[in-house]
């Protein structure tokens, strides 16, 4: 085969977490004085860690240190509902099989905060289903940098040409790019097709049982 491994973005690509967010950065908000977003809005937003969001979600103008309140407040909140309405999206739990019965290596790279996303993965998926989950931390830059790719595939021992990155956002396509991966798309996400495309994808798909078909066919 061609690819040996792949790479998950997790919100807007395997997990469906728009709500939970929405519903606790509006909290958040709120707790400061500041006005909500309609959940839906919030597609545009997320991808770029917690402190992003928070930046994007507070008025124009408002200074660093409201948006680190509202970062932390909204950490706190999310503490508390991240598993209300998140789900796998409709065909993921086939697909992460099928790899498996296929012997395709998986890994997850988020910009979500690392314990986040470990809660998340061993809430919804099973033991077994990633061989590596990362979040963010402090001390390795964020998607779209390449640096935590890179560090995934250096410790599964593939070379990162082996790798298709699959993520729903303009930032997960720069990143595969960036590291030399196989940037594909995952259109039922948060972002648009025309996003993903301008960032560099080269294959975008409509729904998760398009994924296994890109590991047949390859040398």
């Amino acid at each position: 085969m061609r690819f040996l491994a792949i790479m998950f973005d997790l919100d807007g690509t395997l997990l469906d977490t728009l709500e939970d967010i929405a519903v606790s950065m509006n909290e958040a908000l709120k707790r400061s004085g500041l006005p909500p977003h309609p959940a839906d809005r919030y597609r545009l937003m997320v991808g770029g860690g917690v402190g992003d969001l928070a930046r994007r979600a507070i008025p124009p103008g408002a200074g660093d240190g409201v948006a680190d309140r509202v970062a932390a407040d909204m950490q706190e909140e999310y503490s508390r509902r991240w598993a209300d309405t998140t789900r796998p999206y409709p065909g993921v739990r086939q697909l992460l099989d099928g790899l498996t019965e296929m012997g395709v290596r998986r890994a997850v790279l988020s910009n979500k905060p690392d314990d986040f996303t470990h809660l998340l993965c061993d809430r919804f998926f099973r033991p077994g289903d990633f061989e590596l989950v990362r979040g963010a931390v402090d001390t390795v830059p964020k998607k779209p940098d390449p640096a935590a790719a890179l560090a995934i595939a250096a410790e599964m021992r593939i070379e990162p040409a082996r790798f298709l990155f699959l993520g729903d956002s303009g930032s997960d396509m720069k990143t595969a790019l960036a590291a030399g991966m196989y940037p594909a798309g995952a259109l039922w996400g948060f972002r648009s097709a025309d996003e993903i495309a301008a960032a560099g994808a080269k294959i975008m798909l409509e729904r998760p049982d398009e994924v296994a078909g890109l590991f047949h066919g390859h040398d």
